[in-house]
């Protein structure tokens, strides 16, 4: 069995409440990590965690929660900006000629504000206290599809591309404090906000997917464990696509 070396550590991860967030935190937890669940909705912590009711684009909730964290446990070692939602939409839609409809300023403007500036409001307010603490490891979630695009997602696509240019700008900034910044880039994963999609989408999602199945939360877990750990150490700047080799079959 490898060594993780995470072993009570003290973890934050975003968007907790269900899905990826949910099975990364109990994932942390499972190593032993002292693990703080952040979300909008409410949830239950994880075994022997906390969890908080925050608002990622809120600096003022951030920081109040990082010093709860602070107070509680005296240091943040690992960081997981997994908080996301997506608007969906085309830039423009013309039917016969005519504008039918178009992305509105609060579909982008809200996707823009928790995908990537939420990562930004959650790094700010951690990096500080994690170069106190000696270092440790922010770990940005982004897209397969911020690599490659995607039709209707402008706002998603752009915030996801977003991060991936965040996270190598903190790799440069934050490594001589011994603080690694790296990015998961899931496929498509079965998460709520893909089970209510029509048969027919899923099966032409699977059939573009080498793997020949849709990923599981645990999937994109196991590769922040992964990150964090000791076996990544000479790791940042980079990001991991978890996504059944879908990029390569596009």
């Amino acid at each position: 069995m490898i060594e993780t070396g995470l072993h009570d550590k003290v973890v934050i991860v975003t968007g907790a409440a269900a899905g990826i967030g949910n099975a990364t935190a109990r994932r942390f937890a499972q190593e032993g990590c002292r693990v703080a669940c952040w979300d909008v909705r409410d949830s239950e912590p994880t075994p022997g965690g906390l969890f908080h009711k925050v608002n990622v684009t809120d600096a003022a909730q951030v920081e109040a929660a990082v010093e709860e964290v602070m107070a509680r446990w005296g240091a943040v070692h690992v960081l997981v900006n997994n908080a996301g939602i997506i608007r969906d939409g085309q830039l423009v839609k013309f039917k016969e000629g005519a504008l039918t409809g178009m992305m509105s300023d609060e579909q982008f403007d809200s996707v823009i504000g928790v995908n990537l500036k939420g990562v930004f409001v959650c790094t700010r307010a951690v990096a500080p206290r994690m170069i106190q603490s000696g270092g440790g490891a922010i770990l940005n979630a982004t897209s397969v599809v911020g690599l490659y695009g995607n039709f209707g997602q402008t706002n998603y696509v752009a915030s996801k591309a977003g991060v991936i240019g965040m996270t190598r700008v903190w790799a440069r900034e934050l490594g001589k404090f011994h603080i690694r910044v790296n990015a998961v880039a899931p496929g498509f994963i079965a998460t709520d906000m893909t089970k209510g999609m029509p048969g027919k989408v899923l099966e032409a999602i699977i059939g573009r997917t080498p793997a020949g199945r849709m990923g599981q939360p645990e999937d994109i877990a196991n590769a922040y464990v992964w990150l964090a750990s000791d076996a990544a150490s000479f790791v940042s700047g980079a990001v991991l696509s978890v996504d059944g080799g879908v990029v390569t079959g596009t």
